[in-house]
């Protein structure tokens, strides 16, 4: 390839530099601003010239591999540098491949450039396709992955659970980007009231990684912001490696709000979707699985006073069926019965009683007059009745024996009836 010559149509563009055109070396007339190409001319002379290159041997990455109508479209990126060509494979070429391809796969692929001069566009179309390795960006990918996971950083119990009803929703995308369109019209139609801090950031290139892992911490910041969605609408593997970024992903894992991964792609999983509290599988689904549907939730409300009153219904009307079994029962249908049952019983006790009183006032009675019996047998006034006296002297002692007396002592002879005084002439 590196034989063939530039064709005579390519000059440089500086105004400087542009030299006389050359004639044709096709023998056709040269083009000059009086005889201009046409169109379909120069697109002839591109694809005769893309034609002549041949075919040749790249390798490179497989970083979008699509199946449509039995052919192959896809895209190989270079292994070192950013660049990527499309590419496709005729259901034709396809059939005969022994191998199965996706897209992370490192290949080396035989192609010829490919001109459609009605469309001004170059592909390369492939006729074999082999397999070196495991791609290396599939490799570091994985490497990752596992890495990551060892750490525990995709563990179910890491997540955190959404609010049901956020207040305020921290969004970040690209700018003007359908997926914030989605995300934000979905949202306000399931719940009008729900407010959102949307920050703008790169999705895909070089410093979209570093700028979505900024947004993500900026809102973590924000004490207003209740949930985080990260969201774009999808694309191919290459440009979904910004999202398994691993400061970005560290990032995520570090957030301490709950953080909506809603990439868009449902063939791949970023590592962002791992580590995220929820995947949603596009912005659509993430508003619907953030935001309650008011009209859902009025319909809940709904039901549950539905619930509540056929409840307390019912409860009362039970109530009401117990007080009239109640009030049925004959000791409430007739209280006096309770008490004309017991009455002729109560007469009996208090009859009883009386006479139990009236023995014991009986009984008592006799004992009294026992003790007193008893008692005026002791009695010292008893003995004097008998005729007996109690003779004492001056000084209130009794005198007990005739030895005791003195002739002349006054002495106090008391009687049954009264006392007398005396004198003691001698004693015998």
């Amino acid at each position: 390839m590196g034989g063939i010559p530039y064709p005579d149509f390519v000059t440089d563009p500086s105004p400087a530099s542009i030299p006389d055109a050359a004639p044709p070396a096709d023998g056709s007339a040269p083009s000059t601003p009086d005889a201009p190409w046409p169109v379909a001319v120069l697109s002839t002379k591109i694809k005769g010239y893309i034609d002549r290159l041949g075919t040749v041997w790249a390798e490179g990455e497989i970083t979008q591999w699509g199946v449509s109508g039995g052919n192959v479209y896809g895209k190989l990126k270079d292994l070192h540098q950013d660049v990527t060509l499309s590419f496709n494979v005729w259901s034709s070429t396809r059939a005969k491949f022994t191998d199965d391809f996706t897209q992370g796969d490192r290949v080396i692929a035989l192609l010829k450039p490919n001109f459609w001069p009605k469309g001004g566009s170059l592909s390369m179309q492939v006729y074999e396709l082999r397999h070196v390795g495991l791609g290396d960006l599939l490799e570091r990918l994985e490497r990752l992955r596992r890495q990551l996971a060892q750490e525990g950083l995709f563990d179910p119990d890491r997540k955190v659970p959404l609010p049901f009803l956020p207040g305020c929703i921290g969004l970040i995308t690209g700018k003007d980007s359908d997926a914030e369109k989605d995300v934000i019209r979905n949202a306000q139609l399931r719940w009008p009231e729900v407010r959102f801090r949307v920050r703008h950031a790169a999705v895909q290139g070089d410093r979209a990684a570093a700028d979505v892992a900024a947004g993500i911490r900026e809102l973590d910041a924000d004490p207003e912001v209740d949930v985080i969605i990260v969201t774009r609408g999808g694309g191919d593997f290459q440009n979904l490696l910004t999202f398994s970024d691993e400061t970005l992903v560290r990032t995520a894992a570090a957030c301490v709000t709950p953080l909506v991964s809603a990439i868009g792609h449902e063939a791949d999983r970023p590592l962002l979707d791992e580590v995220a509290d929820l995947r949603a599988s596009t912005p659509t689904d993430a508003a619907k699985r953030v935001v309650p549907d008011v009209a859902d939730e009025l319909a809940h409300v709904q039901q549950a006073r539905g619930r509540m009153a056929m409840r307390v219904t019912s409860l009362v009307n039970s109530e009401i069926d117990r007080i009239g079994h109640i009030r049925s029962r004959p000791v409430m249908a007739d209280p006096g019965w309770l008490v004309d049952t017991r009455a002729e019983e109560l007469t009996r006790w208090v009859a009883r009683g009386a006479e139990l009183m009236d023995y014991r006032v009986e009984r008592a009675g006799q004992h009294v007059v026992e003790l007193a019996g008893q008692l005026r047998a002791l009695s010292p006034k008893r003995t004097l009745e008998r005729g007996y006296a109690i003779a004492q002297r001056a000084d209130g002692t009794v005198l007990r024996t005739a030895a005791d007396a003195t002739g002349g002592e006054r002495l106090l002879l008391t009687l049954v009836d009264g006392s007398v005084p005396t004198t003691v002439d001698s004693a015998r």
